[in-house]
């Protein structure tokens, strides 16, 4: 036995993505009494800036951009109840193909074994017990979370640490539903053809379903603590209630365990307690 805390560790490329995908988690697990641990890979610097100027628009200044979110970072943290912030402050990447990937001190650019290295001392640190990270596409391409899936899985190989690891995910049966609701200006997002986009998976290939539905509200909170980005705009323009119905399960997929917790399963930490 040991007096070490359970500790969750989740690996985000962004800030505002630990509400995204996984601020449900955070704030059932540490309601609990779990150790709640949050790396955020980049400094967010291609977020929106002052008056939802993009990046590389006139107007945009990354630096007050970055200093905005840390301090939306931050105000995210508390209503999760976030144990533990670390900030590995590389630069953000952009999109896949925009001439950030390539800037120096960009994420993309970082050699993933010197990225690896840092995140390795994390968990060497704070023992996690379960690590949360994006599949190997990123969840939908984006370099800087195809990057914190290499890091963190590069990280574990390093450190010879065996948690339980899991991947994000969504049903496409649900995605559909959310991104038809999400639809801007009533427009349908899913494109002419009505085709769904390649993005999250069958319910039969998700291993683990967590019901957040008692967190949701503080789960929308810390989204609207990102107020200065559109993504979470584009969230928040459902309300609470919705926002509930919709967002009250957290999906994942479970890609290393030594517990033999039985699949499907309900808790992150089965197996553990």
């Amino acid at each position: 036995m040991t007096d070490r805390p359970l500790t969750l560790m989740a690996v985000h490329a962004h800030p505002d993505d630990e509400a995204t995908g996984t601020g449900g988690v955070l704030r059932r697990y540490a309601t609990e009494g779990i150790r709640t641990v949050l790396v955020t890979c980049t400094d967010g610097s291609c977020g929106d800036g002052a008056g939802g100027a993009k990046h590389g628009e006139s107007g945009h200044d990354p630096a007050a951009v970055v200093a905005m979110r840390r301090k939306e970072l931050e105000a995210s943290c508390e209503v999760l109840g976030v144990t533990h912030l670390e900030l590995l402050g590389y630069a953000d990447s952009g999109m896949m193909g925009w001439p950030a990937n390539d800037a120096p001190g960009s994420f993309w650019s970082t050699p993933v074994e010197e990225a690896a290295a840092r995140l390795g001392k994390l968990m060497e640190l704070y023992q996690p017990d379960v690590v949360v990270t994006y599949d190997e596409n990123g969840f939908y391409g984006h370099p800087d979370h195809i990057q914190a899936n290499r890091i963190t899985m590069a990280a574990l190989h390093k450190t010879g640490m065996a948690p339980k690891v899991y991947w994000t995910t969504v049903p496409r049966s649900r995605f559909e539903q959310i991104m038809r609701e999400f639809g801007a200006d009533g427009q349908d997002p899913l494109g002419d053809d009505g085709a769904l986009p390649e993005i999250g998976l069958l319910d039969e290939e998700i291993s683990t379903w967590v019901d957040i539905t008692p967190f949701a509200g503080q789960k929308f909170d810390a989204l609207a603590a990102h107020a200065s980005q559109s993504d979470s705009a584009f969230f928040l323009q459902l309300g609470k209630e919705r926002f509930t119905q919709l967002m009250g399960v957290e999906t994942f997929v479970r890609v290393h365990d030594t517990t033999g917790a039985a699949l499907p399963e309900n808790d992150l930490f089965a197996g553990l307690r």
